[in-house]
């Protein structure tokens, strides 16, 4: 690597990790998403846990959450977890609920797997994404919630993720991994200044959830490790990720919204969707995917001032055969890509099925992709775009892209069954993305906001 792009990648990186020390905030007037101050305040050591990293805090957990329930309705809770090692098993949260995590806390998995009950497979797809059946518990979750917040000084939650990826690889797992953080049919939720590391699978998974901010997260996994996409909304809307920093075995952001006839029955498009001010790593994967599980439809995903470093695709669409559903008006500007493989790919050809009763007759719909201002050095390709033969990804717009091309086989652009236009992209574009010429304008890019985005972010001043 040279040394300039090397020092402006470290310069990069260390920009990025001065966000996340510091609290983010939304100077935009509107309501909080979720009221960080409780009126109730305990810490896990008053229910007997200690901090060694050795001994199971479990049933402090669980008997602390239980005790903050009885105070839903009278002010909330706050549950504080101080410096320490706090080893536990999966325990759920509960509505007007604030878990703080002060600074050198980390609540550290358990390893036991029998600590880990088998669950029902989500509704939206039918099975267990790894296995058939039902799957293993999450590590934090919860279900039917509102106002919840996961907060802190930069604590950590360790998920201790080795044990399930080895048997994972070794295919001794019968089930389905859990995800580090699962929110079901949940609303107002606030994560933020938290580093979630090593988990079994997906990191951070809202699915049937609206009004939901990420904001100052770290996500951190080793990059062969499998499928631990960062943070991946599912069928839910109104969500806001920002200022997050992602190192990934998987994809760094993943909109998903159900799996062929599943999530085609259930029918809960994510939608509505502001990804700004990310930093992400993913050598294998994309920094923002949507799909493959796109069966209840995604549309109208904001997507802004992006930086990735050493990743695979900057963009990928992922869908095929048997998914339905739809990705449409999806709107992308001011992406940054250092050694990239595909800056845009589109991809049909995913056939990964729950069971053999999808429909192939259900074809996705893919229409309305504006991607904008994007530049890019060490690029393999610009794009791979591969619609199906009956069923073209149209409405495609691509312009004021530059891409800095390594000597590669490769041909600079691979486009199969789309249709679109382009204007101010070098190196110059396929004959299926008409160039409009030096007349031609910029992508379409909404002027107005989407309401998560007038949401604002408060911090509860607390002091350890």
């Amino acid at each position: 690597m040279a040394p300039v792009l090397q020092n402006k990648l470290v310069i990069l990186c260390l920009l990025s990790l001065l966000c996340f020390l510091s609290t983010a905030e939304s100077t935009r007037k509107g309501a909080s998403v979720a009221k960080p101050c409780r009126a109730h305040t305990v810490n896990i050591k008053d229910f007997g846990a200690v901090g060694d990293g050795k001994t199971s805090n479990t049933d402090a957990f669980k008997k602390a959450v239980a005790a903050l329930s009885k105070h839903e309705k009278k002010g909330g809770g706050m549950l504080v977890v101080p410096a320490g090692k706090w080893l536990t098993g999966p325990f759920n949260l509960t509505s007007h609920f604030t878990l703080f995590l002060d600074k050198g806390a980390v609540i550290l998995a358990s390893n036991n797997m029998s600590d880990y009950p088998l669950i029902a497979p989500l509704k939206s797809y039918g099975r267990g994404r790894d296995e058939p059946g039902p799957r293993y518990s999450n590590f934090i979750f919860g279900s039917n919630l509102t106002d919840v917040v996961i907060t802190g000084n930069n604590g950590t939650i360790d998920g201790q993720g080795q044990m399930w990826w080895d048997k994972y690889h070794a295919d001794e797992l019968k089930y389905t991994r859990g995800y580090l953080l699962e929110l079901m049919y949940s609303d107002n939720i606030l994560v933020s200044n938290v580093t979630f590391v090593n988990s079994p699978s997906w990191n951070l998974h809202p699915v049937y959830c609206k009004n939901v901010i990420f904001s100052g997260v770290t996500v951190l996994a080793p990059i062969d490790s499998p499928n631990t996409d960062g943070i991946d909304p599912d069928s839910s809307t109104e969500v806001r990720i920002e200022d997050c920093y992602i190192v990934s075995g998987d994809d760094c952001i993943a909109i998903k919204s159900g799996w062929d006839e599943y999530g085609i029955a259930v029918a809960m498009p994510s939608q509505n969707i502001s990804v700004r001010r990310l930093t992400c790593i993913s050598p294998t994967s994309a920094v923002i995917a949507l799909g493959s599980e796109m069966s209840g439809g995604i549309q109208n995903i904001r997507i802004e001032d992006i930086t990735a470093i050493n990743s695979e695709s900057g963009i990928r669409i992922k869908s095929g055969v048997g998914r339905g559903g739809f990705v449409k008006n999806i709107f992308l500007r001011n992406m940054n890509l250092y050694t990239i493989k595909w800056l845009f790919w589109m991809t049909s050809n995913y056939g990964q099925h729950p069971d053999d009763k999808f429909d192939p007759n259900a074809l996705p719909e893919v229409t309305g992709i504006n991607y904008s201002n994007v530049y890019a050095e060490n690029a393999t390709m610009v794009a791979r775009l591969d619609g199906l033969k009956n069923d073209h990804y149209k409405g495609i717009c691509i312009s004021n892209v530059t891409a800095q091309m390594i000597p590669s086989d490769l041909p600079q652009w691979n486009c199969t069954n789309v249709e679109g236009v382009s204007n101010h992209v070098t190196p110059k574009p396929c004959d299926l993305l008409r160039d409009q010429g030096p007349s031609g304008k910029p992508c379409a890019f909404p002027k107005a906001t989407l309401a998560i985005d007038k949401v604002s972010i408060t911090q509860c001043p607390f002091k350890g």
